[in-house]
């Protein structure tokens, strides 16, 4: 107990805790929207897609992460745009993103010159390395996240579980839509220090899968889901400390065997 105590003490260590922190809630309370309204697939393609700005910021010499974001946003209104006003399948919209962002990525990185020293960490994540400004990021997203499903939960509740009810409510539903396809690649991007590109879209699905094994309800789910990406990130990071293992894939394997095991107890019981 006094050597987890002691690592509190270290700067980059109380860093990595705080994104933890904030990465479990808007991940927790996004990912929810995202599975309830069946969009895991969008979400990967935002995710992928965002490489191609992560390698424009290489090859031009500026944040990585504001290259991300840029990509990711435009990717998230795109794949919107394609499906509904392009009238292009969905499932096409969204690979057509994808590879063109992991594509325009490649080349950016591949034409940069010198050495990339800190592209894994973006890949794979490496929560340990988040700054300050990425926590004021975070923290400012996640405010917006809260506030957001706080004053428009039953507006969002409509649209997630039955669109064409909202619309005949005479809910701006392709407003929403665009508002929270742009949330979606907000929290998809500043969440990659954690867990990185390539394992993001697992936080924002496992702790909702596992909060889905004790509820049904949206609002419970949208508590359950932070808990448990809170539980299982804050575990995975200690464990990743101590057995000096890459933190991103530390958490995602906590995250599952947590599933697992609540997934058996709850068989067995």
């Amino acid at each position: 107990m006094d050597a987890i105590l002691e690592l509190f003490q270290y700067d980059f260590f109380l860093k990595a805790f705080i994104a933890a922190v904030l990465a479990s809630i808007s991940c927790g309370i996004v990912g929810s929207y995202i599975v309830s309204r069946r969009i895991v697939f969008i979400s990967g393609g935002i995710t992928h897609a965002s490489f191609g700005g992560i390698g424009l910021a290489f090859f031009l010499g500026f944040n990585p992460l504001l290259g991300a974001v840029l990509f990711a946003v435009l990717s998230a209104l795109g794949i919107q745009f394609f499906t509904k006003v392009a009238e292009i399948r969905e499932d096409s919209s969204i690979a057509i993103w994808w590879s063109l962002g992991m594509a325009l990525g490649i080349i950016f990185i591949f034409i940069t010159p010198g050495y990339t020293p800190n592209l894994m960490s973006f890949l794979f994540g490496n929560i340990l390395t988040v700054t300050i400004a990425e926590l004021w990021w975070m923290l400012a997203l996640t405010v917006v996240i809260i506030a957001t499903f706080s004053l428009m939960f039953r507006k969002i509740l409509y649209i997630a579980f039955d669109e064409e009810y909202a619309r005949a409510a005479g809910l701006p539903v392709n407003l929403f839509n665009y508002l929270l396809i742009v949330l979606i690649a907000l929290t998809v991007v500043l969440n990659i220090r954690v867990v990185g590109i390539i394992l993001i879209l697992s936080l924002l699905t496992i702790p909702q899968a596992t909060a889905n094994l004790f509820t049904n309800s949206f609002k419970k789910l949208l508590v359950l889901s932070s808990v448990f990406a809170f539980t299982g990130t804050v575990s995975g990071l200690f464990i990743s400390y101590f057995l000096d293992i890459p933190s991103g894939a530390a958490i995602i394997f906590t995250l599952v065997i947590m599933f697992a095991v609540l997934k058996a107890l709850k068989y067995i019981f």
